[in-house]
């Protein structure tokens, strides 16, 4: 049986390396390692998460971020999450071009309570500050059977 899952958690970066295009476009490709813990409900509330993501973005206009969460809860139980997101850049009320990262994610594998687990979802990225995201995580999770 599938367990409802929806948590967020607040990433931090603690490494990036940025490639800035240089030809007046703002393209710019980030590939960054974030750091935060889950809350909500779900198997993963309380799970440690690490986020190496590749983030592909034309400011303004659309991009294309990717990347893996890994989630730990407890000594060896971790769950490894591809993620995919399309950023589209909509106009806010002051006119200007605001950011939508909505995209989905599956449960990949995993090692100790999360070995055999499956799961998939909705991924939304929002921005908690000029360099923190939310992501939130909402979909189904089905632990291995016993």
């Amino acid at each position: 049986m599938a367990d409802p899952l929806s948590v967020q958690a607040t990433m931090v970066p603690k490494e990036q390396i940025q490639l800035d295009f240089k030809d007046g476009s703002g393209h710019f490709v980030l590939m960054v390692r974030r750091e935060g813990t889950a809350a909500g409900s779900g198997l993963l509330d309380g799970a440690q998460i690490v986020e190496f993501g590749r983030h592909d973005i034309i400011p303004g206009v659309a991009g294309d971020p990717s990347g893996y969460l890994v989630a730990t809860k407890g000594e060896g139980n971790v769950a490894y999450i591809k993620w995919t997101v399309r950023a589209v850049f909509l106009p806010a009320k002051d006119g200007k071009p605001q950011i939508n990262d909505n995209g989905f994610w599956e449960v990949v594998s995993g090692t100790g309570a999360f070995k055999g687990l499956k799961g998939a979802g909705t991924l939304h990225i929002k921005a908690a500050n000029p360099t923190d995201r939310i992501f939130i995580l909402d979909g189904q999770m089905v632990p291995q059977a016993n």
